[in-house]
């Protein structure tokens, strides 16, 4: 197995050398790229000092999935994975990859141990039957595929603000590739700090909106507008609500943000859900991804190599 990792960064500079320290100790043969976009808090001369990077990109916008996709282009290797800025690989982690490629699958994830205030919570594995279709959903942060897959997919889907990698995961299932799931294949992520990739400062998006403008347009995208698909989003919806009524109930959230949630999903779902439909419109081959790698080459102002 020939191994790229690629790191996706923002203003994360004293976590992301925590995650490049994991990859220099347990994936020394990697090469590592680093997707830094665009970052003030001195990421890039600390990326550029550090032995385990053998790529620095600088990108001009911060969009997630353009990051991942830039390191995507850049990369060499026959597998690539994903690992988050706050996010390191533990031990086990580089042979687990290598055990379940050589098993036939082309793609695999595993669990995320979060160090919490108080110890460490474990995600286990998703698997949800959708349409007839049998999906399994990896972490964006932890998760490696052939290059294979990866072209197949065209990488991830830039229209994504929030919850591309559960997309790609819907579009592997529908191609019928494989997505392993192995114990081995763990990484630790610190979630004390704010540390997350995040929307631009000025942004006036609701989380509310973007949940469901994302989930409205990666299941009409992937499926269609079909009665089964309207009646999954409207179960999320009502389940949603009734948390955050029985939140308001409890005092823990006021009336008003209850209200402002509601306000928010109902015209989120409809542009998400048009927009789906259009995406599936103008990309009817089974990776559905108008918006991947190969949809534009200028997410990179410059590039760096390591020594």
């Amino acid at each position: 197995m020939d191994l790229s990792v690629v790191v996706p960064t923002l203003n994360a500079r004293d976590a992301l050398v925590e995650a490049l320290d994991a990859l220099a100790a347990h994936a020394p043969a990697a090469e590592v790229v680093v997707a830094n976009g665009p970052s003030v808090d001195g990421t890039s001369g600390t990326v550029r000092s550090h032995d385990a990077v053998d790529v620095l990109l600088e990108l001009s916008e911060r969009n997630l999935n353009a990051a991942r996709n830039a390191g995507i282009a850049a990369s060499s290797g026959n597998v690539v994975a994903f690992v988050g800025q706050d996010t390191q690989v533990r031990e086990a982690w580089t042979g687990a990859v290598a055990d379940a490629v050589a098993g036939g699958a082309d793609a695999v994830t595993g669990p995320v141990h979060r160090d919490v205030e108080g110890g460490v919570t474990t995600e286990a594995v998703e698997r949800r039957t959708i349409s007839g279709r049998d999906v399994t959903f990896f972490d964006g942060g932890n998760v490696a595929l052939t290059r294979d897959a990866l072209e197949e997919l065209d990488g991830f889907d830039e229209y994504l603000q929030t919850g591309a990698a559960r997309d790609a995961a819907h579009r592997l299932a529908g191609m019928g590739r494989e997505v392993a799931w192995a114990p081995n294949v763990c990484v630790l992520r610190d979630e004390r700090d704010d540390i997350q990739h995040r929307l631009p400062e000025d942004t006036e998006e609701s989380p509310w909106g973007l949940k469901y403008r994302a989930l409205a347009y990666r299941l009409a995208k992937n499926y269609g507008a079909t009665p089964r698909i309207a009646a999954r989003v409207f179960r999320h919806a009502s389940g949603d609500a009734v948390s955050v009524g029985a939140d308001v109930a409890r005092g823990d959230a006021e009336l008003s943000e209850w209200a402002a949630a509601g306000a928010a999903v109902l015209p989120n779902l409809w542009r998400g859900g048009q927009d789906g439909l259009s995406a599936r419109v103008a990309d009817r081959t089974p990776r559905r991804n108008p918006n991947g790698v190969s949809a534009r080459m200028d997410r990179v102002h410059a590039r760096h190599d390591g020594q």
